[in-house]
């Protein structure tokens, strides 16, 4: 289903930066627009203090390239904007050609639900400059925040060992479109369901809830609510027990389970949101099984995220399915992935390929340049290391995987290891190539990724430094430009 242009406007061209229509402005002026670019996408380190990140964005990325346009509505807006001076920023003739313009652009990409580290780009995007650099705010935005909250995910389902996680933000999110995205990326990430309706509808997501306090608080009594809403649902009866007392709201859904059961229904559990999450857990737990309900889950929420969830099953919890909203959709501890888009590499029309980098104090603020591909290496079902080259340079044989930021770092690809290039096209000249992964598989491929890795890299704490590097030709050219940026002779 078509997500953005079936909830906003059909042209979402302005969804940009005013700096990047500007820059489009002077290429436009300068007569530079033909001129050919390479940006690619990527990010510095992993979110979350981990080891490893989940792509995802891509299908709504792509869905905006294709319906790019700029309507009339658009440009009479850009029209209206002035400069210092209070001249119009732009031309009539410079709007008139964004109007007719198409994207020509060549889209290259890893698929959504691939486990991604640090440098290696996400997204490739080669075409026109004017049009390489319009698109850059927009896929930063659909793909950073889509990829942050995967990543929790990811994290929170390994920390549930195999139990349902139940994605339960949309009241905490960051609006409407915040919520959307939120729980695409979490269905993708390994969440088993989602509180919200739409999301359901949207992407196929299965839709779970229980009922809120103030459906206990309507009544006299506890077990007055829980008896009217078993009368109302008796095939969903999920009793959150902790309005007043834990365990007398754990002995009030027994007494209604029993009534269900001698009407032909069954208790499908208990829900508890404060409190001791394990002490409650365990004593609930066997007071169902004393009781004949040995079947009924037990549901957990409460502020919940991986490290809690590890703790309490540490601690012997007995909590079933986990129901995680606020520090799932909203990434909590750190709500941006920091995602970059950096040219890399240019020339024009018919020209020789010019490489580019940018250069920076900071070390790790220091791009890498070239049409970057990256190659993934397996040995025995494991990966054991990503080599980033350039593709009309070419791997060196045998490759040797290179930190950027340490040279002395390196890593020998056994010849016996097989590769894999993760990047695939996407889009050539602004019309698809292929099929996208739907949200289904990409959430396959979540689970069949992180299975390939070594235990370390999924740990919480101190994770293990999974082998990224340069191809060394990619390395000695990086090097060399650097360099010479800086009026130095290797």
């Amino acid at each position: 289903m078509s997500v953005l242009t079936g909830i906003y406007r059909s042209s979402l061209a302005l969804l940009t930066d005013l700096y990047q229509v500007t820059m489009a402005y002077a290429h436009w002026r300068a007569g530079t627009t033909r001129r050919e670019a390479v940006f690619q996408l990527f990010f510095r380190r992993h979110p979350f203090g981990g080891g490893f990140t989940v792509a995802c964005g891509l299908a709504p990325a792509v869905e905006f390239l294709e319906a790019f346009r700029f309507t009339t509505d658009d440009l009479d807006y850009l029209a209206s904007l002035t400069g210092n001076d209070g001249a119009p920023l732009f031309v009539e003739p410079f709007l008139r050609e964004l109007e007719a313009m198409r994207l020509e652009i060549d889209l290259d990409a890893v698929p959504e639900g691939t486990v991604v580290f640090p440098h290696e780009p996400l997204l490739r995007v080669r075409g026109p400059i004017l049009q390489a650099q319009l698109v850059e705010t927009p896929l930063l935005n659909l793909v950073n925040f889509q990829t942050l909250v995967a990543t929790k995910t990811a994290r929170v389902v390994l920390a549930a060992q195999g139990d349902p996680v139940i994605e339960f933000g949309l009241r905490r999110a960051q609006g409407i479109d915040g919520a959307l995205a939120a729980s695409r990326a979490a269905w993708i990430g390994g969440c088993a369901a989602s509180s919200s309706l739409l999301a359901g509808r949207l992407w196929g997501m299965p839709v779970r809830g229980t009922h809120a306090h103030s459906w206990v608080m309507a009544f006299p009594s506890e077990r007055e609510a829980f008896a009217a809403y078993a009368e109302a649902l008796p095939n969903n009866c999920i009793f959150l027990v902790d309005t007043y007392d834990s365990l007398a709201g754990v002995d009030h859904a027994i007494e209604i389970g029993h009534e269900l059961r001698a009407r032909g229904h069954e208790l499908v559990g208990i829900r508890l949101d404060s409190g001791d999450l394990a002490y409650l857990s365990a004593e609930a737990r066997r007071r169902l099984d004393a009781a004949g309900f040995p079947k009924a889950v037990i549901v957990g929420s409460n502020d919940l995220d991986e490290h809690l969830i590890e703790n309490l099953k540490l601690q012997g919890a007995r909590i079933d399915v986990w129901g995680v909203g606020t520090r799932l959709v909203t990434g909590w501890e750190e709500p941006a992935l920091g995602g970059v888009y950096k040219l890399t590499a240019l020339r024009a029309e018919g020209g020789e390929w010019e490489y580019k980098l940018k250069l920076s104090e900071q070390a790790i603020k220091v791009t890498n340049p070239g049409i970057q591909q990256v190659r993934r290496y397996r040995l025995a079902g494991e990966a054991i290391g990503d080599l980033i080259y350039d593709e009309l340079l070419g791997p060196a044989a045998p490759p040797t995987l290179i930190d950027p930021l340490d040279l002395t770092r390196r890593k020998r690809v056994p010849p016996e290891a097989e590769g894999e290039d993760l990047l695939t096209p996407v889009l050539r000249a602004g019309s698809r190539v292929g099929v996208l992964a739907g949200e289904a598989e990409a959430r396959k491929r979540v689970q069949r990724e992180l299975a390939e890795f070594h235990v370390g890299i999924k740990r919480f704490v101190n994770p293990h430094t999974y082998p990224v590097g340069l191809d060394q030709r990619l390395f000695d050219l990086r090097t060399d430009l650097a360099l010479a940026a800086r009026g130095f002779d290797r």
